[in-house]
């Protein structure tokens, strides 16, 4: 390698070292607001989980033990700390499993729901906006525009609930809300917890479709709410590029005109795209908590809420920590890409 190669190497591993850097206060900041919350709820957590409705303190005081709850505010704060850099989250109560397990078994279905809807929608919103802006003042740039606004006004759990009545109860075209996979179906090995991933590597088939139908309506619903603001600055970015001076330079050189919108106009456009993919994808993550508890998805979502209503604040806390921890990698990759859209930029 040169000594330039050297250089820029250096470089960049420095300016992800400092962006990860820079992170870790975001992410205490997190932690001590989550364990905050946690803790003034109203209630007392302890009564959830005691092994009867009419035990007695001293049976309440165990529970408060065995979650922590009988020391100070800022000694279970401190140890928490302590847990958390010795890889311990906690263990939930609802389960009975430590919280890392947990996260770690329920995370690939909900990167799997997330990823396939954020897959559709730019597959869906690229194209269209990348086409409003080419006949602006069309009726189909006013379409899109239509759409864009209805998609952001539905609430996900709304749409998620209109499309199972309209494709399961009423058509009859898509199985049953009920999870991944169907309850007569075996599931793959667990080679990498991503259902379709696993059922390929197995060469079952039959599973593999199951799973497939049962993903459409959910990844559809994460869709909807997530085509309007892709569209949308899709659409805004690709018409400041195409009033660009070298867009008409090019132009008037006489390239094609696809060659013009391709490789000149949209590669220019993507950048702001990429940085929307990047917050709406964290976004997506975070809020596909309805989305998963009305598909009865087993995901990271439905098991935060789970954990909520049952006040019990390690799995809670655990997938916060999470949820902060790919929003900061998330927000990483997005540099990355950045570099390789546009050369000019580096991450130092």
């Amino acid at each position: 390698m040169s000594a330039a190669g050297s250089r820029g190497a250096l470089s960049a591993l420095k300016g992800v070292g400092g962006r990860l850097l820079s992170a870790l206060p975001a992410l205490f900041g997190v932690l001590a607001l989550t364990f905050i919350l946690m803790r003034v709820l109203p209630g007392d957590p302890a009564s959830f989980f005691v092994s009867s409705p009419t035990a007695g303190e001293a049976e309440l005081e165990i529970v408060r033990q065995r979650m922590g709850l009988d020391h100070p505010l800022p000694m279970q704060f401190l140890y928490y700390l302590r847990d958390l850099a010795t890889g311990d989250f906690g263990t939930a109560m609802t389960t009975g499993r430590p919280v890392v397990d947990d996260l770690v078994e329920r995370l690939p279905a909900s990167l799997e729901l997330t990823l396939a809807g954020l897959f559709l929608a730019v597959a869906i919103a690229v194209p269209a906006g990348v086409l409003a802006a080419l006949r602006p003042g069309s009726v189909f740039d006013h379409g899109v525009r239509v759409i864009c606004s209805a998609g952001v006004s539905l609430p996900t759990f709304v749409s998620g609930l209109l499309l199972i009545y309209i494709f399961y109860y009423w058509l009859g075209w898509a199985p049953d809300p009920t999870g991944r996979l169907d309850i007569f179906a075996f599931p793959p090995e667990t080679v990498t917890g991503f259902l379709l991933i696993d059922c390929l590597l197995a060469g079952d088939w039959d599973t593999w479709w199951s799973s497939l139908s049962r993903l459409v309506l959910p990844a559809c619903t994460m869709a909807l709410f997530t085509i309007a603001p892709l569209a949308r600055i899709t659409r805004g970015s690709m018409l400041a590029v195409l009033t660009s001076e070298f867009v008409r330079t090019a132009d008037a050189v006489g390239l094609p005109r696809w060659k013009v919108i391709v490789t000149y106009a949209l590669r220019n456009a993507l950048i702001p795209v990429v940085t929307v993919s990047g917050s709406i994808f964290s976004t997506m993550l975070g809020a596909n908590v309805l989305v998963e508890k009305v598909f009865s998805w087993p995901g990271v979502g439905r098991y935060a809420l789970d954990a909520l209503m049952a006040s019990d604040y390690a799995p809670v806390q655990g997938f916060v920590l999470l949820m902060a921890t790919i929003f900061v990698f998330v927000n990483l990759v997005v540099d990355l890409l950045y570099a390789v859209i546009d050369p000019r930029v580096s991450l130092s």
